[in-house]
């Protein structure tokens, strides 16, 4: 497993009955895949620009579309435009790729057409993701935050991150995640105030 995947099963397991926002999701899961493959040294960071590095196959097919889809050549991206153009949604191509995989089940529901949610299987992998998440494993602990996931810490406070190039992917995933917030309620703002005018308030 990989800490997007992880990830991914935290978020289900840990907040069920308050799911994360699909978009923050996504920005946080493509910052995990970052970090993985920072880790394989497929990627390197220049500053915050993504710089290609040695090609290498991590065995898992998410991460390895992710490790080829920056660009190859001057100038690269910044680690902020990577999250907002990787994270396009990759929340649910995650999803299905688990689901897909056996690691996600629907849990029914009682109505007659209803397909259920997807929660985690019983599996190695949920007890992997559990174990990380228990352990308040500082990486997956900061992009549980990130998602508002709570009890587990921030970038902050993450004293076992001592890697520069990871803390700067979790603040760059953390400063996504607070800008899309903010999109999101100037939208609701507009949105109010245009609903209003028709009703003529």
């Amino acid at each position: 497993m990989t800490t997007p995947r992880d990830l991914l099963i935290v978020a289900l397991d840990a907040a069920p009955g308050r799911p994360v926002e699909p978009g923050d999701l996504s920005l946080a899961l493509a910052g995990a895949e970052v970090i993985d493959i920072l880790g394989a040294r497929a990627l390197i960071l220049d500053g915050e620009r993504i710089v290609p590095g040695r090609p290498s196959a991590t065995g898992d097919r998410p991460l390895d579309e992710a490790a080829s889809s920056p660009a190859r050549q001057v100038p690269y991206e910044s680690v902020g435009d990577w999250l907002w153009h990787r994270g396009r949604g990759l929340s649910t191509a995650y999803l299905a790729a688990l689901e897909e995989d056996g690691q996600l089940t629907r849990r029914r529901r009682r109505a007659l057409f209803g397909t259920g949610r997807l929660v985690p299987a019983d599996s190695p992998a949920r007890r992997r993701a559990a174990d990380r998440w228990t352990s308040h494993e500082p990486v997956l602990a900061a992009l549980a935050a990130a998602l508002g996931i709570s009890g587990q810490g921030t970038v902050d406070d993450a004293p076992g991150v001592a890697d520069d190039a990871v803390v700067t992917v979790l603040i760059a995933v953390h400063g996504a995640v607070r800008e899309l917030e903010a999109v999101r309620q100037r939208w609701a703002i507009e949105q109010d105030a245009f609903n209003n005018i028709w009703r003529g308030e």
